[in-house]
C-alpha cells in the first residue's frame, strides 16, 4: 500500500493524529454541551495515549494491513452520556459530527500547508530548505490530508456504531432508531464484510477522490 517507509511513517503519525483529535472533538463538544463524562474520565486530552485502544489502535490496522492491504484503525471510543444534553438527540447529533468535522479541519490545514509550501517553491523560496527536507514536507502533507479525510468518510458511514449511523438516527422516529441502533453489535462484523467488498472502493472514489483533488489542487 505505501511506496516507502517514509511515506507509511507519516501516515501511522496522521493517523494517530487524526484520530486523537477525532475523539477529542467528541469529548469537547459533549462537555461543551453540558455532559462532563469525557472530563471525568480524562479524554479531553490531545495527549493520544489515553486515546489508544489496544485492538483498534494497534493489532487491527496491523492484521488488516498484512491480510488485505486495507489500512485503517480507530481510537478508543469517547463515552457519552446524552441525558445530561438539554436536548439529547440533538447533543447526540453534534457530538457525532464533531469527530469528523475535526478530520476535515485537519486536512483543510494540511492543504493550506501544501499549496503554501508549492507557492514558496515556485518562488524559490526553498533554498533555505534542502530539498530533500521540502519533499518530505510535501508528502507529510499529502499524508495528513489523504488520512484525515479517510478517517471523516469512514466514520460517516451509516453502521452503528460509527459516528454516520448517530447522525441518520437523529432523523428518524425514536423507536425507528432504537431499533437501527441494537445493530451495533454486529456492526463489527459488517464493517470487515464491507471492507472486502467493492462498495468501500466504490464509495472513497466516488467521495474520497474528488475531495482529495480538491483539496491538493493536482498536486497530488
Amino acid at each position: 500500500m505505501f511506496e516507502n517507509p517514509v511515506q507509511g511513517i507519516f501516515a501511522i503519525f496522521a493517523l494517530f493524529l487524526g484520530a486523537t483529535m477525532h475523539e477529542y472533538a467528541h469529548g469537547q463538544v459533549a462537555d461543551w454541551l453540558g455532559d462532563d463524562t469525557p472530563r471525568q474520565q480524562g479524554r479531553l486530552t490531545i495527549n493520544p495515549i489515553p486515546h489508544i485502544d489496544l485492538f483498534g489502535s494497534i493489532l487491527l490496522p496491523a492484521l488488516l494491513y498484512f491480510a488485505s492491504g486495507f489500512f485503517f484503525a480507530y481510537a478508543k471510543p469517547v463515552q457519552v452520556n446524552p441525558m445530561n444534553f438539554r436536548n439529547p438527540r440533538r447533543g447526540m447529533l453534534y457530538c457525532s459530527l464533531a469527530g469528523p468535522a475535526a478530520n476535515l479541519i485537519i486536512a483543510i490545514a494540511a492543504a493550506l500547508l501544501l499549496h503554501g509550501l508549492a507557492f514558496a517553491g515556485n518562488l524559490g523560496l526553498t533554498a533555505v530548505l534542502s530539498e530533500q527536507f521540502f519533499g518530505l514536507l510535501l508528502l507529510l502533507a499529502m499524508m495528513m490530508i489523504l488520512v484525515n479525510l479517510i478517517l471523516a468518510l469512514f466514520n460517516l458511514i451509516p453502521i452503528p456504531p460509527l459516528d454516520g449511523s448517530k447522525v441518520v438516527m437523529h432523523f428518524l422516529p425514536l423507536e425507528l432508531a432504537m431499533r437501527y441502533a441494537r445493530l451495533a453489535p454486529f456492526g463489527f462484523i459488517i464493517l470487515l464484510v464491507l471492507i472486502n467488498t467493492p462498495l468501500l472502493n466504490w464509495y472513497y472514489g466516488l467521495v474520497l477522490m474528488p475531495l482529495f483533488h480538491l483539496l491538493t489542487g493536482g498536486l497530488g
